[in-house]
């Protein structure tokens, strides 16, 4: 597989460096709000990235996406909303679970909280060892990290050395991003802030610290293989782990580094310090599906920007719904037989598909492969030169490619949950057969409508009438 690593500003060839387990670290959420859907993007390009792996590649996997749930904003938001730290970040760690699933994201290995007393113990030891490695000082209660100490500072974000602001330091875990300071590592809070004592007087990690240390506590020994985000965390955050790691270990921290490009909408980044986002709960409340909006972050490869818009996410639906109805129409093949040149064609995409994937995740390419086998075989169906023998191999492929994808399958979940019953859609349908019997034709289409108000979509051929959400 051919990889792009920011590091390196070039596409590499990876495997893992112990014997087929892929290692990789992806930053998750800071929980002080819902995720929006730009954030989805990346988590969405990183499921890819990790089926790509493990179904195309046969490695294993040891993922790790934490939850920051202590920083300055989570702090803030649980003094203002009146509520514990712990209280206030586990609704907005629910949310995310829950669109995550609704997304149709794979389960990972370890989801830490930084909270955790395991991780807040490793932060501690990773502190002492950055001491004894004198990369660090104290001032006014708490920690810093001296960049100063550290020769290969800045080689992720490319920063220039004449630059730094070497003895300037900096205490919020945001700043300016031109600005490379002494950052904190552990923060000396006031009296009505959480905080915990690891040695270093009362206080709390620094933002930096602490994907750090659950990196290294839970992948280690470095260099981990991946470590993954969106492209605004290269500096400082990212930067900043590689200083407190390498620091503290004397090791390359993580061998790759891949980023994910900004969602953008009215020509700016989506993020939530802009006030310009949406939350999967803002889509579907348009009727629109999780799996069209899965649909329309794959449709741009990962390093390009991609512009949310309704319109394209009518065109993500319109795409989509192109392709599950192609495996649906698998099912009503009438044709007999075999025929080789659907077993070349097949063959032929498979490869195709495999090829776009491993050139670093190019999921347009691996849909535009996809939806030129449905025109070639939906032209068989035509011509009856698909026969039921050929639609296991179609069906195996189509499985095989939404595997990595996974929008096909995310739609038939789904489908087996509408917003009425099955039972009641069944019953609308006979009663609808019935008026359409009885020449009732505006009673059938009351039906039909008051179905496609519930997103209930129904088609007539003559075989019969199937239903679809919409």
């Amino acid at each position: 597989m051919q990889l792009y690593n920011t590091l390196t500003r070039r596409e590499e060839a990876f495997a893992p460096s112990q014997d087929k387990l892929v290692r990789m670290y992806a930053c998750g959420l800071t929980v002080y709000s819902r995720g929006h859907i730009g954030n989805f993007r990346t988590f969405i390009a990183v499921d890819v990235l990790r089926r790509t792996l493990r179904y195309l590649e046969g490695y294993r996997i040891r993922q790790v996406v934490n939850f920051t749930d202590v920083d300055d904003r989570t702090i803030a938001g649980a003094q203002k909303a009146a509520m514990p730290l712990r209280q206030y970040t586990d609704q907005y760690i629910d949310a995310f679970l829950d669109d995550a699933r609704a997304l149709g994201l794979e389960d990972v290995e370890e989801r830490p909280r930084a909270t955790d007393q395991e991780n807040l113990d490793s932060m501690g030891a990773l502190v002492r060892q950055l001491e004894t490695n004198n990369h660090t000082y104290p001032s006014d209660g708490s920690v810093y990290f001296k960049i100063a100490t550290l020769p290969q500072y800045g080689q992720l974000a490319r920063l220039d050395h004449d630059g730094l602001m070497a003895g300037a330091r900096i205490d919020s875990d945001n700043y300016d991003k031109e600005n490379a300071r002494d950052f904190v590592l552990w923060k000396a809070t006031k009296p009505d802030e959480p905080s915990w004592d690891l040695g270093f007087g009362r206080g709390r990690p620094g933002w930096h610290l602490e994907c750090s240390a659950m990196a290294l506590r839970l992948l280690g020994p470095p260099p981990i293989d991946i470590h993954c985000g969106g492209v605004d965390l290269i500096f400082p955050h990212h930067e900043n782990e590689i200083a407190q790691s390498e620091g503290a270990t004397n090791t390359q921290f993580s061998r790759f580094w891949m980023h994910v490009e900004h969602l953008l909408i009215d020509e700016e980044k989506m993020s939530k310090s802009l006030g310009n986002q949406f939350t999967l709960p803002d889509i579907t409340a348009k009727n629109y599906r999780p799996s069209a909006l899965r649909y329309l972050l794959l449709s741009t490869h990962y390093r390009k920007q991609l512009k949310f818009s309704w319109d394209a996410l009518d065109q993500a639906e319109e795409s989509l719904r192109r392709l599950a109805d192609f495996v649906d129409r698998l099912d009503r093949v009438t044709a007999s037989g075999a025929h080789p040149a659907i077993a070349e064609k097949i063959g032929d995409a498979t490869r195709q598909f495999r090829e776009a994937l491993l050139q670093d995740l190019n999921t347009a390419g691996a849909l535009g492969v996809m939806f030129e086998l449905v025109r070639a075989l939906n032209s068989a169906i035509d011509a009856g030169e698909l026969g039921k023998d050929d639609v296991p191999a179609v069906k195996a492929a189509f499985d095989g490619f939404d595997k990595v994808l996974g929008v096909i399958s995310l739609r038939r979940q789904e489908d087996q949950h509408p917003a009425l019953p099955v039972e009641q859609i069944e019953q609308m349908m006979a009663a609808r057969q019935a008026a359409r019997r009885n020449r009732d034709f505006a009673e059938a289409d009351r039906i039909r409508q008051q179905l496609l108000a519930q997103g209930i979509v129904l088609e007539d051929s003559p075989q019969g009438t199937r239903w679809k959400r919409k």
